[in-house]
């Protein structure tokens, strides 16, 4: 089994120049919580990722409406991807290491052509539960989101009274 057989196809994307209100308008209209963002103008090379926490978090830190806050001012550059045809422990050794729950899915030329979580990961280790020879197991998907949820040691700005 490959990746390209478990992701979304043609996953919903925005642009560093869109407001984080499209950027929200676009996770809820679709129902995600991850947008890849790509360069624009016809390009669909990956240059970011907005997840509506980025999208919380500027609104906290930048004090403006969303409608005033670019996505390439709050999305993260450094992106963390797989292709099409990686092997499901490719890329839950991706998600492990990078500990993201999301990851595009792009081709030579970066260029998206699918969005790969964690739950898609899941709901093909349920499937294949009963099979002698898994490819993915429910205990392995549960070790990448416990390594995902390890908490970080940053400082966090103080918040005013």
């Amino acid at each position: 089994m490959r990746i390209e057989q478990l992701m979304v196809k043609s996953p919903q994307s925005c642009e560093p120049g869109h407001t984080l209100s499209e950027a929200a308008q676009l996770m809820w209209d679709h129902d995600c919580g991850c947008l890849p963002v790509t360069e624009g103008n016809g390009s669909q090379r990956v240059v970011g990722m907005i997840t509506d926490r980025d999208i919380c978090m500027a609104a906290q830190f930048h004090g403006r409406p969303l409608g005033e806050i670019r996505v390439g001012d709050a999305m993260a550059k450094d992106v963390w991807a797989c292709n099409p045809g990686d092997l499901p422990c490719e890329a839950e050794a991706i998600m492990r290491e990078a500990r993201v729950r999301r990851l595009p899915v792009v081709d030579q030329a970066n260029q998206l052509l699918g969005l790969l979580s964690l739950a898609d990961l899941a709901r093909e280790a349920e499937r294949q539960h009963w099979k002698k020879k898994r490819e993915i197991t429910v205990a392995e998907v549960g070790d990448v989101l416990a390594m995902i949820c390890q908490p970080r040691v940053t400082s966090r700005p103080a918040l005013e009274d």
